[in-house]
């Protein structure tokens, strides 16, 4: 079965020629995420079949996001650990609408979208795929105080805590696997601390959560908020990674102390007002650069979390299951900058969306490519390629026919990420993302351009 047909074996338009064109446009924008519609599309009939898809009332967001949930739960049930990173993305999209007057200066029309996924990954890094995304636009931009006033469920916070419930909903259906929801700063509310315990022990998700706000503890005697205390907590050890270069900063070597010890949160003073949450006890742990070279910022991270803290090892593995998180970050960047759907010219809100759930699931196909090759390098290139992909890609590249055995994904994504730019010299280290997906753009030109060769050699023997 193809990737192609794999994540969309679940979806009912009611229409099964509706559910075809799914597939034929999945495969052309798939195999150039970069290019506009009409470029990915072959002509103007099919160009016209795509909008005239992203118009019909069957095809939503949801639906077309339904059966890849279901495709990715198949593939969560597969694994004993899985990560829920979920985080929430701009989308900006500016339309040009021509000249102000009879001057230079242009009539500019911007349109804010914001979209919330939760993705699923291995503690390895492999994207499984998403399992749930929300997608809206601000109605108004209410001041800070009104914005306290009102009730969680009214708050964009809220998507925080239902991701945490999309967690314990994937954990009743693979109670196999051990899930646990994964939240930076934004998604440190105190509601979600609570709401653990509102689910039964089997289909209780876990969760590990960047601290942003100094709350209050409940002590006996002096009053201490969360820093304080893990300040002045004994160190358990020492870890120490690279810290990746991002703009003007170096890549540098970072080592921090590790404290952990469990805390109870008093609610906030909005809860005690209404007397409705109560204190909740859980794991902190407490990573802190020391000594961090002159004129850089200590890396420091404060995480809370429902997982066990009774040793070291333990400890560790929350840290690095939380920098797992990143994930998603790439995630964006390749639906952005791979994909391109900032640029999409749809300014109907419903087409807009449809348009891009079909692009989610191309992203995750590019992110799980690159990191399938990464972790998984000596597995079946057939795991990810089909076989007409394969032979092409050697084919092309190694400019010689195809060999009988099939080659390891490893040798099968550098070919890919050599297609995109990817040198592959001694020093250099895994292809990423970017020459991924340049590299499915030209394969997929490859593949068509052997057939038709193939094709063309085959009637030409025929009338011969």
């Amino acid at each position: 079965m193809s990737w192609v047909e794999e994540e969309v074996q679940a979806v009912n338009f009611g229409d099964g020629r509706l559910v075809e064109r799914m597939k034929k446009l999945l495969l052309a924008l798939g195999e150039k995420p970069s290019f506009s519609i009409p470029e990915a599309c072959s002509g103007w009939a099919e160009t016209l079949s795509a909008y005239r898809f992203f118009a019909n009332k069957k095809v939503t967001f949801e639906e077309i996001l339904k059966s890849h949930y279901e495709s990715t739960l198949e593939r969560i049930r597969r694994q004993r650990v899985v990560l829920l990173p979920q985080d929430t993305t701009e989308l900006i999209h500016v339309v040009n609408k021509g000249a102000k007057g009879v001057g230079t200066l242009k009539n500019t029309e911007k349109t804010e979208r914001f979209l919330h996924p939760v993705l699923a990954i291995t503690p390895d890094r492999v994207p499984l795929g998403v399992v749930s995304a929300q997608l809206w636009q601000r109605t108004d931009e209410s001041i800070r105080k009104e914005r306290a006033k009102k009730p969680i469920e009214e708050k964009e916070s809220f998507r925080w805590l239902e991701g945490y419930q999309t967690a314990c909903d994937i954990q009743a259906q693979a109670p196999d696997t051990l899930i646990i929801s994964i939240s930076d700063r934004e998604g440190d509310i105190y509601e979600l601390f609570v709401e653990m315990h509102e689910y039964s022990q089997s289909n209780r998700a876990a969760w590990i959560i960047r601290a942003a706000q100094d709350r209050l503890l409940k002590t006996e005697g002096e009053q201490q908020k969360l820093w304080q205390q893990l300040e002045v907590a004994p160190v358990l050890g020492t870890s120490e990674f690279t810290l990746a270069a991002s703009g003007s900063r170096k890549a540098r070597q970072v080592q921090q102390t590790i404290r952990a010890i469990p805390v109870t949160l008093k609610p906030p003073a909005r809860a005690l007002k209404e007397g409705s949450l109560p204190s909740v006890t859980l794991n902190a742990v407490y990573a802190k650069e020391e000594n961090p070279p002159e004129g850089e910022t200590a890396v420091e991270w404060l995480i809370l979390s429902c997982l066990p803290i009774s040793s070291f090892d333990l400890v560790s593995l929350i840290l690095e299951w939380y920098v797992a998180r990143w994930e998603i970050e790439i995630y964006f960047r390749v639906l952005k900058q791979g994909c391109t759907i900032e640029k999409l010219q749809l300014v109907d809100e419903k087409n807009f969306a449809a348009c891009l759930a079909l692009y989610m699931i191309i992203a995750w196909r590019v992110l799980y490519v690159t990191m399938l090759g990464r972790e998984y390098p000596s597995i079946n290139c057939e795991a990810v390629f089909s076989k007409e992909e394969w032979h092409a890609l050697f084919i092309v590249t190694k400019q010689q026919p195809p060999p009988n055995e099939v080659p390891s994904l490893a040798v099968m994504v550098l070919m890919l990420a050599g297609l995109g730019g990817f040198l592959g010299r001694k020093g250099d280290l895994q292809p990423g993302t970017k020459s991924i997906w340049i590299g499915l753009q030209r394969l997929g030109d490859f593949v068509r351009a052997i057939s038709a060769y193939q094709t063309a050699s085959a009637m030409r023997e025929v009338t011969l």
